[in-house]
This record gives C-alpha cells, sequence and structure tokens, in this order.
C-alpha cells in the first residue's frame, strides 16, 4: 500500500508538533495494513464527501481525512491532518 498526501496534506502534517507527528504515523502504518480502518465520510453540511475517510488520533482531538485510490495498486492518498475545527478539514476537500 503506498501513501501519498496532497501537497495541503504535507503544510498540515508540517505545522504538527513532535508529538502528534508520532500519533499521526502510527495511524498511518496502520492504514497501510488495513486502509478501511476510518470511518467512511458521505455527505457532512452539504459537503459531498463520498469516497472520503477519516481517523482519528489523540482521542478525537485530530483527524486524517483520506481516499484510497485502486488503479492496479492501491493508495493511499492523504487529504488532511489537523485539529477537530468544526467541517474546516473537509471544507478544504471542494
Amino acid at each position: 500500500m503506498e501513501i501519498q498526501f496532497i501537497p495541503e496534506a504535507v503544510t498540515d502534517y508540517k505545522s504538527l508538533d513532535g508529538s502528534i507527528k508520532k500519533l499521526v504515523n502510527e495511524k498511518i502504518d496502520n492504514l497501510k495494513e488495513n486502509p478501511y480502518l476510518g470511518e467512511s465520510l458521505g455527505n457532512k453540511n452539504n459537503i459531498d464527501l463520498t469516497g472520503y475517510y477519516k481517523i482519528y488520533v489523540s482521542k478525537k482531538s485530530y483527524r486524517i481525512v483520506y481516499r484510497i485510490i485502486k488503479d492496479g495498486i492501491e493508495i493511499i492518498e492523504i487529504w488532511g491532518i489537523g485539529k477537530r475545527d468544526k467541517m474546516e478539514r473537509y471544507r478544504k476537500k471542494r
């Protein structure tokens, strides 16, 4: 399973402190083993997130938003990492 970050997610990741990065890395390693660990998203507050998933980090303080791409090889594409700040993580996905 390959992991790719979109540019915005790289920025999100770089802004995290070291202890949160460690927890995010653990979750991403878990996703490599089972990409369906996260909760499937659908329509959240009139934002269509069909095909995207979320997985929580640090007692649900942070979430990783990702999608799974299948084109001969499975790729997990990380779309955002950040605090649970209302719907902000999801609005960036449009």
